[in-house]
């Protein structure tokens, strides 16, 4: 079985290599092809480069209905703190209602009732998880006149569901008190899923519209005792608003940033086009990176949107087996225009290189978080007031280094695969 924890690492860019010498990597990025060209950041602002790997083709049946990424808690400050844990009955109290998921399917015209039965358990021998689906009792009735419902069960691991993908059972016709006795498998490390939360959501399939959302439940696999295999029986919940609480488990980034308005050479003249300048970025640092294997290999990946292309993507070097690793690495972008800093958004990443794969550990984003970009309303112009407070500062003190250390957080995944 296929490992769902690791996707394949985006090809090396010989562009983005860093200088050995200097630590400094430079990207040219004329104002006049990259932020200028409407047909450019029309494609542009479909996509988030948060992850360059190519996501599965969903050929569910309830393909009507896709998900969308679950964007994390907003954190309110940088202090870190461990996972704590509990046994797993003592956590059942509080399985539901910590984690939203945002369906674009039907929520509006069914009552969540009834309760969902199961098992869960981690085979080391295997590196499997195991979600055991009993059965469902009293479920919600989706058509009244014949007082029935076609539910099944699907199960997603958030909040890195694009990594770990979503599992499903078959569909029962025709019942409100299914059966299922099916296993759905991860195969996934456990220091991984100890990161995850996982989500049961019972759905009645239709064949010609979209499917209805009867209920759900969710698990907190930070605080499980995997030692606990017997029966769960939980209520299900519906949708619930989410938390605006910390969310301390993605570290933190140490990062200093300036713009230049108008770059002079060494002999002592402008730039070419002296309505441009550069845009440093001077990543320092990551602390209590979350440990998602027994050691990491962390790296930052950058960007300055709109623009996706490989050419813009800038890479530090990776840093071994630390989860507070010191980078130092600065990154360079020029072609920038004063106007731009209202438009462009710079987003870093923190990866772990595991192997031929790498996993995307949290990351930011510096910008405006006005939610527009040139017009175009894009969902990566999101940044926290955090990080608009530091991209402020950069703006109103040119030429001049600004400094902060800001928590790493979810980011919204790609839409589409990038050519």
């Amino acid at each position: 079985m296929e490992d769902i924890t690791a996707s394949l690492s985006p090809r090396q860019d010989p562009t983005a290599d860093m200088r050995r010498i200097s630590a400094v990597s430079t990207i040219p990025s004329p104002s006049s092809s990259l932020f200028s060209d409407p047909d450019h950041l029309k494609k542009m602002s479909k996509s988030v480069p948060s992850f360059l790997q190519k996501e599965e083709v969903d050929r569910d049946t309830d393909s009507n209905c896709e998900d969308t990424y679950h964007q994390g808690r907003l954190m309110m400050g940088s202090s870190l703190t461990n996972l704590t844990s509990s046994s797993g009955m003592a956590s059942l109290s509080s399985l539901s209602g910590s984690v939203m998921t945002m369906y674009s399917g039907d929520f509006g015209n069914v009552e969540v009732q009834g309760n969902i039965q199961f098992s869960i358990n981690y085979i080391q021998r295997l590196r499997e998880f195991h979600i055991f689906v009993a059965e469902c009792r009293d479920l919600a009735t989706v058509d009244p006149k014949r007082g029935r419902s076609d539910p099944y069960v699907k199960s997603y691991l958030v909040p890195d569901k694009a990594n770990l993908g979503k599992r499903k059972t078959s569909v029962k016709k025709k019942t409100l008190n299914p059966t299922f006795n099916e296993i759905l498998r991860y195969r996934v490390r456990m220091e991984y899923l100890r990161t995850q939360t996982l989500i049961l959501s019972v759905w009645h399939h239709d064949t010609f519209g979209k499917n209805s959302f009867l209920g759900e439940v969710d698990v907190d696999l930070s605080k499980w005792d995997f030692d606990h295999t017997q029966m769960n029986y939980l209520a299900l919940k519906a949708r619930t608003t989410p938390t605006l609480a910390p969310s301390n488990d993605r570290g933190e980034m140490r990062v200093a940033v300036r713009f230049m308005p108008q770059i002079i050479h060494s002999a002592g003249l402008a730039k070419e086009s002296p309505n441009t300048g550069e845009i440093h970025i001077w990543v320092k640092e990551c602390k209590n990176l979350p440990l998602i294997r027994a050691t990491i290999d962390p790296y930052v990946k950058c960007f300055v949107l709109p623009d996706t292309s490989r050419k813009s993507r800038q890479k530090t070097r990776v840093l071994r087996r630390t989860a507070d690793p010191a980078f130092n690495h600065t990154m360079v972008y020029d072609g920038i225009r004063e106007a731009d800093l209202s438009e462009a958004c710079v987003e870093l990443t923190v990866w772990d290189r595991d192997r031929l794969a790498s996993n995307l550990l949290g990351g930011l984003r510096l910008g405006p978080g006005t939610g527009r970009s040139y017009g175009s309303a894009v969902d990566w112009m999101d940044s926290t007031p955090y990080e608009a407070a530091l991209w402020e500062r950069m703006r109103t003190t040119p030429n001049e280094w600004v400094e902060d250390v800001l928590p790493l957080r979810v980011l919204n995944s790609a839409k589409t695969a990038f050519k």
